[in-house]
Protein backbone atom coordinates (compact mmCIF):
# COMPACT_ATOMS: atom_id res chain seq x y z
CA UNK A 1 0.00 0.00 0.00
CA UNK A 2 1.50 3.35 -1.05
CA UNK A 3 2.00 6.05 1.54
CA UNK A 4 0.06 9.27 1.09
CA UNK A 5 1.66 12.55 2.12
CA UNK A 6 -0.01 15.90 2.68
CA UNK A 7 1.81 18.77 1.00
CA UNK A 8 1.45 22.17 2.70
CA UNK A 9 2.04 23.99 -0.57
CA UNK A 10 -1.24 22.73 -1.93
CA UNK A 11 -3.41 23.99 0.94
CA UNK A 12 -5.24 26.67 -1.05
CA UNK A 13 -6.02 24.28 -3.90
CA UNK A 14 -7.16 21.61 -1.46
CA UNK A 15 -9.54 23.97 0.35
CA UNK A 16 -11.14 25.29 -2.85
CA UNK A 17 -11.50 21.80 -4.31
CA UNK A 18 -12.86 20.44 -1.02
CA UNK A 19 -15.56 23.12 -0.70
CA UNK A 20 -16.79 22.67 -4.28
CA UNK A 21 -16.76 18.87 -4.00
CA UNK A 22 -18.60 18.87 -0.66
CA UNK A 23 -21.58 20.82 -2.00
CA UNK A 24 -21.80 18.55 -5.05
CA UNK A 25 -21.26 15.15 -3.42
CA UNK A 26 -21.43 15.61 0.38
CA UNK A 27 -17.84 14.31 0.54
CA UNK A 28 -14.53 16.08 0.65
CA UNK A 29 -12.06 15.17 -2.10
CA UNK A 30 -8.47 15.99 -1.32
CA UNK A 31 -6.35 15.77 -4.47
CA UNK A 32 -2.65 15.33 -3.74
CA UNK A 33 0.35 14.96 -6.07
CA UNK A 34 0.53 11.21 -5.50
CA UNK A 35 -3.16 10.30 -5.36
CA UNK A 36 -6.69 11.15 -4.33
CA UNK A 37 -8.12 10.80 -0.83
CA UNK A 38 -11.88 10.95 -0.30
CA UNK A 39 -13.33 11.35 3.18
CA UNK A 40 -16.83 12.09 4.43
CA UNK A 41 -17.78 15.42 5.89
CA UNK A 42 -18.28 13.72 9.26
CA UNK A 43 -14.76 12.28 9.20
CA UNK A 44 -13.35 15.64 8.16
CA UNK A 45 -15.05 17.35 11.11
CA UNK A 46 -13.70 14.62 13.40
CA UNK A 47 -10.19 15.24 12.09
CA UNK A 48 -10.53 18.92 12.95
CA UNK A 49 -11.67 18.05 16.48
CA UNK A 50 -8.69 15.76 17.02
CA UNK A 51 -6.43 18.49 15.65
CA UNK A 52 -7.81 20.90 18.26
CA UNK A 53 -7.30 18.30 20.99
CA UNK A 54 -3.64 17.89 20.12
CA UNK A 55 -3.18 21.64 19.81
CA UNK A 56 -4.55 22.11 23.33
CA UNK A 57 -2.22 19.39 24.60
CA UNK A 58 0.80 21.06 23.04
CA UNK A 59 -0.15 24.50 24.37
CA UNK A 60 -0.43 23.14 27.92
CA UNK A 61 2.79 21.13 27.70
CA UNK A 62 4.73 24.15 26.45
CA UNK A 63 3.11 27.05 28.26
CA UNK A 64 1.37 25.94 31.47
CA UNK A 65 2.83 27.61 34.57
CA UNK A 66 4.14 24.29 35.95
CA UNK A 67 5.78 21.43 34.08
CA UNK A 68 3.23 18.78 33.17
CA UNK A 69 3.61 15.03 32.89
CA UNK A 70 2.14 14.19 29.44
CA UNK A 71 0.46 11.08 30.86
CA UNK A 72 -1.64 13.27 33.16
CA UNK A 73 -3.15 15.04 30.14
CA UNK A 74 -3.60 11.73 28.34
CA UNK A 75 -5.47 10.10 31.22
CA UNK A 76 -7.46 13.27 31.79
CA UNK A 77 -8.68 13.30 28.20
CA UNK A 78 -9.79 9.67 28.46
CA UNK A 79 -11.61 10.30 31.74
CA UNK A 80 -13.15 13.49 30.39
CA UNK A 81 -14.56 11.70 27.35
CA UNK A 82 -16.41 9.21 29.58
CA UNK A 83 -17.48 11.88 32.08
CA UNK A 84 -18.95 14.07 29.34
CA UNK A 85 -21.88 11.64 29.03
CA UNK A 86 -23.08 12.59 32.54
CA UNK A 87 -23.58 8.90 33.30
CA UNK A 88 -22.05 7.98 36.67
CA UNK A 89 -21.80 4.34 35.57
CA UNK A 90 -19.67 5.17 32.52
CA UNK A 91 -16.06 5.77 33.52
CA UNK A 92 -12.50 5.31 32.31
CA UNK A 93 -10.39 3.65 35.00
CA UNK A 94 -6.65 3.98 35.44
CA UNK A 95 -4.59 1.00 36.62
CA UNK A 96 -5.39 1.35 40.31
CA UNK A 97 -9.06 2.07 39.75
CA UNK A 98 -9.44 -0.83 37.33
CA UNK A 99 -7.66 -3.23 39.67
CA UNK A 100 -9.85 -2.13 42.59
CA UNK A 101 -12.98 -2.51 40.49
CA UNK A 102 -12.16 -5.99 39.25
CA UNK A 103 -11.45 -7.29 42.75
CA UNK A 104 -15.08 -6.61 43.69
CA UNK A 105 -16.27 -9.40 41.43
CA UNK A 106 -13.66 -11.89 42.65
CA UNK A 107 -14.68 -11.63 46.29
CA UNK A 108 -11.81 -9.95 48.19
CA UNK A 109 -10.63 -6.35 48.51
CA UNK A 110 -9.43 -3.83 51.06
CA UNK A 111 -12.10 -1.38 52.15
CA UNK A 112 -15.00 -0.68 54.48
CA UNK A 113 -17.68 -2.90 52.98
CA UNK A 114 -20.41 -0.65 51.63
CA UNK A 115 -22.02 -0.62 48.21
CA UNK A 116 -23.00 2.72 46.71
CA UNK A 117 -24.86 4.04 43.68
CA UNK A 118 -26.07 7.38 42.33
CA UNK A 119 -29.60 8.71 42.78
CA UNK A 120 -31.51 11.00 40.41
CA UNK A 121 -30.06 14.07 42.14
CA UNK A 122 -26.49 12.83 41.57
CA UNK A 123 -25.92 12.04 45.23
CA UNK A 124 -23.74 9.10 46.19
CA UNK A 125 -26.18 6.98 48.16
CA UNK A 126 -25.48 3.82 50.14
CA UNK A 127 -27.34 0.91 48.57
CA UNK A 128 -26.38 -1.35 51.45
CA UNK A 129 -23.61 -2.11 53.91
CA UNK A 130 -22.17 -5.59 53.51
CA UNK A 131 -22.79 -7.86 56.47
CA UNK A 132 -19.99 -8.25 59.04
CA UNK A 133 -17.86 -5.43 57.62
CA UNK A 134 -16.52 -2.18 59.11
CA UNK A 135 -19.19 -0.17 57.31
CA UNK A 136 -22.02 -2.11 58.91
CA UNK A 137 -20.39 -2.00 62.35
CA UNK A 138 -19.98 1.78 62.01
CA UNK A 139 -23.74 2.10 61.59
CA UNK A 140 -23.83 2.96 57.89
CA UNK A 141 -27.37 2.41 56.58
CA UNK A 142 -29.11 2.00 53.24
CA UNK A 143 -30.16 5.44 52.02
CA UNK A 144 -27.29 7.33 53.67
CA UNK A 145 -25.82 9.98 51.37
CA UNK A 146 -22.03 10.31 51.32
CA UNK A 147 -21.09 13.94 50.76
CA UNK A 148 -17.34 13.79 51.42
CA UNK A 149 -14.49 11.30 51.79
CA UNK A 150 -11.61 12.45 53.98
CA UNK A 151 -13.10 15.97 53.81
CA UNK A 152 -13.04 16.00 50.01
CA UNK A 153 -16.49 16.67 48.57
CA UNK A 154 -17.84 13.91 46.35
CA UNK A 155 -20.93 13.43 44.19
CA UNK A 156 -22.33 11.09 41.59
CA UNK A 157 -20.26 12.86 38.95
CA UNK A 158 -17.11 11.29 40.42
CA UNK A 159 -18.56 8.05 41.79
CA UNK A 160 -15.66 5.79 40.91
CA UNK A 161 -13.11 8.22 42.31
CA UNK A 162 -15.06 8.31 45.57
CA UNK A 163 -15.21 4.50 45.69
CA UNK A 164 -11.46 4.32 45.09
CA UNK A 165 -10.88 6.78 47.96
CA UNK A 166 -12.92 4.61 50.32
CA UNK A 167 -10.82 1.56 49.52
CA UNK A 168 -7.29 1.05 50.78
CA UNK A 169 -4.90 -1.17 52.71
CA UNK A 170 -6.09 -3.10 55.72
CA UNK A 171 -5.67 -1.14 58.98
CA UNK A 172 -5.81 2.33 57.42
CA UNK A 173 -8.62 4.76 58.21
CA UNK A 174 -11.06 6.74 56.12
CA UNK A 175 -13.55 9.39 57.23
CA UNK A 176 -16.96 9.66 55.60
CA UNK A 177 -19.25 12.67 55.85
CA UNK A 178 -22.82 11.38 55.78
CA UNK A 179 -26.19 13.04 55.31
CA UNK A 180 -29.12 11.20 56.90
CA UNK A 181 -32.61 12.57 57.50
CA UNK A 182 -31.39 16.14 56.97
CA UNK A 183 -28.53 15.85 59.47
CA UNK A 184 -24.81 15.63 58.66
CA UNK A 185 -22.30 13.63 60.68
CA UNK A 186 -18.97 11.88 60.18
CA UNK A 187 -17.75 8.33 60.71
CA UNK A 188 -14.07 7.36 60.80
CA UNK A 189 -13.77 3.73 59.78
CA UNK A 190 -10.80 1.37 59.79
CA UNK A 191 -10.46 -0.58 56.57
CA UNK A 192 -10.32 -4.36 56.54
CA UNK A 193 -9.92 -7.09 53.95
CA UNK A 194 -13.48 -7.61 52.77
CA UNK A 195 -14.14 -11.26 52.03
CA UNK A 196 -17.47 -11.77 50.38
CA UNK A 197 -19.50 -14.88 51.14
CA UNK A 198 -22.55 -14.17 49.08
CA UNK A 199 -24.83 -17.12 49.88
CA UNK A 200 -26.12 -18.39 53.22
CA UNK A 201 -28.92 -20.90 53.77
CA UNK A 202 -30.87 -22.73 56.44
CA UNK A 203 -34.09 -24.71 56.86
CA UNK A 204 -36.86 -22.89 58.71
CA UNK A 205 -39.73 -24.64 60.53
CA UNK A 206 -42.33 -26.49 58.41
CA UNK A 207 -39.62 -27.44 55.90
CA UNK A 208 -39.44 -23.96 54.43
CA UNK A 209 -36.02 -23.22 52.95
CA UNK A 210 -34.29 -19.86 53.37
CA UNK A 211 -31.45 -18.61 51.15
CA UNK A 212 -29.89 -15.17 51.60
CA UNK A 213 -27.90 -13.70 48.69
CA UNK A 214 -25.83 -10.63 49.61
CA UNK A 215 -24.58 -9.88 46.07
CA UNK A 216 -23.93 -11.57 42.73
CA UNK A 217 -20.22 -12.27 42.24
CA UNK A 218 -18.52 -14.89 40.09
CA UNK A 219 -19.27 -17.81 42.43
CA UNK A 220 -22.78 -16.87 43.59
CA UNK A 221 -24.81 -19.05 41.20
CA UNK A 222 -22.76 -22.15 42.03
CA UNK A 223 -23.11 -21.51 45.77
CA UNK A 224 -26.84 -20.90 45.32
CA UNK A 225 -27.34 -24.16 43.44
CA UNK A 226 -25.40 -26.07 46.11
CA UNK A 227 -27.55 -24.52 48.84
CA UNK A 228 -30.78 -25.17 46.94
CA UNK A 229 -29.88 -28.80 46.25
CA UNK A 230 -29.09 -29.37 49.92
CA UNK A 231 -32.41 -27.88 51.00
CA UNK A 232 -34.24 -30.06 48.48
CA UNK A 233 -32.44 -33.13 49.75
CA UNK A 234 -33.53 -32.22 53.27
CA UNK A 235 -37.19 -32.17 52.22
CA UNK A 236 -37.81 -28.51 51.42
CA UNK A 237 -41.48 -27.75 50.65
CA UNK A 238 -41.21 -24.02 49.89
CA UNK A 239 -38.49 -21.38 49.57
CA UNK A 240 -37.77 -17.82 50.73
CA UNK A 241 -34.94 -15.95 48.97
CA UNK A 242 -33.69 -12.88 50.82
CA UNK A 243 -32.43 -10.15 48.47
CA UNK A 244 -32.71 -7.30 50.94
CA UNK A 245 -29.73 -4.92 50.80
CA UNK A 246 -28.32 -6.88 47.84
CA UNK A 247 -26.79 -4.25 45.50
CA UNK A 248 -26.56 -6.55 42.48
CA UNK A 249 -23.49 -7.66 40.57
CA UNK A 250 -22.93 -9.93 37.58
CA UNK A 251 -25.86 -10.33 35.21
CA UNK A 252 -24.87 -13.85 34.10
CA UNK A 253 -24.84 -15.04 37.71
CA UNK A 254 -28.32 -13.64 38.22
CA UNK A 255 -29.62 -15.31 35.05
CA UNK A 256 -28.09 -18.63 36.12
CA UNK A 257 -29.97 -18.44 39.43
CA UNK A 258 -33.20 -17.44 37.67
CA UNK A 259 -32.88 -20.63 35.62
CA UNK A 260 -33.36 -22.59 38.83
CA UNK A 261 -36.54 -20.86 40.01
CA UNK A 262 -38.33 -19.31 37.00
CA UNK A 263 -40.31 -21.48 34.52
CA UNK A 264 -39.25 -21.72 30.90
CA UNK A 265 -39.51 -18.33 29.22
CA UNK A 266 -38.19 -14.77 29.47
CA UNK A 267 -36.09 -13.70 32.46
CA UNK A 268 -34.96 -10.27 31.27
CA UNK A 269 -34.25 -8.42 28.03
CA UNK A 270 -31.61 -5.78 27.36
CA UNK A 271 -31.94 -3.05 24.76
CA UNK A 272 -29.21 -0.75 23.51
CA UNK A 273 -27.71 0.35 20.23
CA UNK A 274 -25.49 -2.72 19.93
CA UNK A 275 -26.66 -4.89 22.83
CA UNK A 276 -30.11 -6.37 22.33
CA UNK A 277 -30.58 -9.69 24.05
CA UNK A 278 -33.32 -11.77 25.55
CA UNK A 279 -32.32 -14.03 28.43
CA UNK A 280 -34.57 -17.06 28.80
CA UNK A 281 -35.00 -19.64 31.50
CA UNK A 282 -34.66 -23.22 30.33
CA UNK A 283 -37.15 -24.26 33.00
CA UNK A 284 -38.95 -26.03 34.51
CA UNK A 285 -38.53 -23.65 37.49
CA UNK A 286 -38.81 -24.35 41.20
CA UNK A 287 -42.34 -25.79 41.19
CA UNK A 288 -42.68 -24.97 44.87
CA UNK A 289 -44.09 -21.93 46.73
CA UNK A 290 -41.58 -19.09 46.47
CA UNK A 291 -41.26 -15.66 48.11
CA UNK A 292 -38.55 -13.05 47.53
CA UNK A 293 -37.69 -10.50 50.22
CA UNK A 294 -36.75 -7.05 48.84
CA UNK A 295 -36.19 -3.50 50.09
CA UNK A 296 -34.71 -0.19 48.92
CA UNK A 297 -31.25 -1.77 49.12
CA UNK A 298 -32.17 -4.38 46.49
CA UNK A 299 -30.69 -3.12 43.23
CA UNK A 300 -29.61 -4.03 39.71
CA UNK A 301 -29.23 -7.83 39.39
CA UNK A 302 -31.43 -8.26 42.48
CA UNK A 303 -34.16 -6.36 40.68
CA UNK A 304 -33.72 -8.48 37.57
CA UNK A 305 -34.29 -11.64 39.60
CA UNK A 306 -37.17 -10.11 41.54
CA UNK A 307 -38.75 -8.71 38.38
CA UNK A 308 -38.60 -12.08 36.64
CA UNK A 309 -40.23 -13.85 39.59
CA UNK A 310 -42.99 -11.22 39.86
CA UNK A 311 -43.79 -10.83 36.16
CA UNK A 312 -43.67 -14.57 35.44
CA UNK A 313 -45.76 -15.26 38.57
CA UNK A 314 -43.16 -17.76 39.76
CA UNK A 315 -43.56 -16.41 43.29
CA UNK A 316 -44.34 -13.25 45.23
CA UNK A 317 -42.27 -10.29 46.41
CA UNK A 318 -42.49 -9.18 50.03
CA UNK A 319 -41.01 -6.02 51.57
CA UNK A 320 -40.62 -2.49 50.21
CA UNK A 321 -39.95 -0.93 46.79
CA UNK A 322 -36.53 -1.73 45.35
CA UNK A 323 -33.74 0.74 44.48
CA UNK A 324 -34.44 1.28 40.77
CA UNK A 325 -31.27 0.64 38.74
CA UNK A 326 -32.31 -0.51 35.30
CA UNK A 327 -29.02 -0.02 33.44
CA UNK A 328 -26.53 -2.61 32.22
CA UNK A 329 -22.78 -1.98 32.12
CA UNK A 330 -20.03 -3.81 30.30
CA UNK A 331 -16.27 -3.76 30.81
CA UNK A 332 -13.51 -3.19 28.25
CA UNK A 333 -10.05 -4.33 29.33
CA UNK A 334 -7.40 -2.40 27.38
CA UNK A 335 -4.80 -5.03 28.34
CA UNK A 336 -2.49 -2.42 29.84
CA UNK A 337 -4.00 -2.44 33.31
CA UNK A 338 -6.66 0.17 32.48
CA UNK A 339 -10.28 -0.30 31.53
CA UNK A 340 -13.55 1.29 30.53
CA UNK A 341 -16.90 0.61 32.21
CA UNK A 342 -19.81 1.94 30.24
CA UNK A 343 -23.57 1.61 30.04
CA UNK A 344 -24.40 -0.56 27.07
CA UNK A 345 -28.14 -1.10 27.52
CA UNK A 346 -31.26 -0.72 29.59
CA UNK A 347 -32.87 -3.85 30.92
CA UNK A 348 -36.55 -4.69 30.89
CA UNK A 349 -38.52 -7.13 33.01
CA UNK A 350 -40.53 -9.86 31.22
CA UNK A 351 -43.51 -7.48 31.05
CA UNK A 352 -41.36 -4.90 29.25
CA UNK A 353 -40.87 -2.53 32.19
CA UNK A 354 -37.66 -0.56 32.70
CA UNK A 355 -37.39 0.21 36.39
CA UNK A 356 -34.64 2.85 36.21
CA UNK A 357 -35.34 5.43 38.91
CA UNK A 358 -38.62 3.73 39.87
CA UNK A 359 -37.85 0.33 41.36
CA UNK A 360 -40.19 -2.63 41.71
CA UNK A 361 -43.10 -2.58 44.12
CA UNK A 362 -43.57 -5.90 45.92
CA UNK A 363 -46.80 -7.89 45.85
CA UNK A 364 -47.01 -7.48 49.61
CA UNK A 365 -45.71 -4.16 50.99
CA UNK A 366 -44.45 -4.76 54.51
CA UNK A 367 -42.39 -2.28 56.54
CA UNK A 368 -39.89 -3.31 59.18
CA UNK A 369 -40.27 -2.01 62.75
CA UNK A 370 -38.63 1.39 63.23
CA UNK A 371 -34.85 1.12 63.80
CA UNK A 372 -34.97 -2.64 63.16
CA UNK A 373 -31.68 -3.97 61.78
CA UNK A 374 -31.86 -7.05 59.59
CA UNK A 375 -29.96 -9.82 61.34
CA UNK A 376 -27.38 -12.21 59.92
CA UNK A 377 -29.63 -15.18 60.61
CA UNK A 378 -33.37 -15.37 59.88
CA UNK A 379 -35.47 -13.90 62.70
CA UNK A 380 -39.03 -15.24 62.82
CA UNK A 381 -39.86 -13.30 65.98
CA UNK A 382 -39.44 -9.63 65.04
CA UNK A 383 -38.55 -9.50 61.30
CA UNK A 384 -42.01 -8.55 59.99
CA UNK A 385 -41.06 -8.99 56.34
CA UNK A 386 -39.69 -12.48 56.87
CA UNK A 387 -42.68 -13.41 59.04
CA UNK A 388 -45.06 -12.35 56.25
CA UNK A 389 -43.13 -14.32 53.62
CA UNK A 390 -43.06 -17.38 55.92
CA UNK A 391 -46.83 -17.22 56.50
CA UNK A 392 -47.48 -16.92 52.75
CA UNK A 393 -45.31 -19.94 51.91
CA UNK A 394 -46.78 -21.97 54.78
CA UNK A 395 -50.31 -21.30 53.53
CA UNK A 396 -49.39 -22.44 50.00
CA UNK A 397 -47.68 -25.69 50.94
CA UNK A 398 -49.84 -28.60 49.89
Amino acid sequence: MSKRKIYSGAIALILITSIITFFLTNTISIILPDGKVIISRQDYDLMQQYKKLFEERQILLNGYVDEINPSVLYNGSLKGMANSLNDPYTVYMDKKEFSDFMTQTTGTYGGIGIVVAVDKDEHIVVVSPIKNTPGERAGIKSGDIITAVDEKKVSGKNLDEAVSMMKGPEGTKVTLTILRDGKTFTRTITREIIKLETVDSTMLPDSIGYIKITMFDQSTSKDFKDALNKLKADGMKGLIIDLRDNPGGLLDECVSIANEIVPKGVIVSTKGRIDNKVYNSKGPGLNKPLAILVNKGSASASEILAGAVKDRKAGVLVGTTTFGKGLVQTIVDFNDGTGLKYTIARYYTPNGVNIQGKGIEPNFVVELPKDYVIKDKPDLKTDTQLIKAFDIIKSEIK
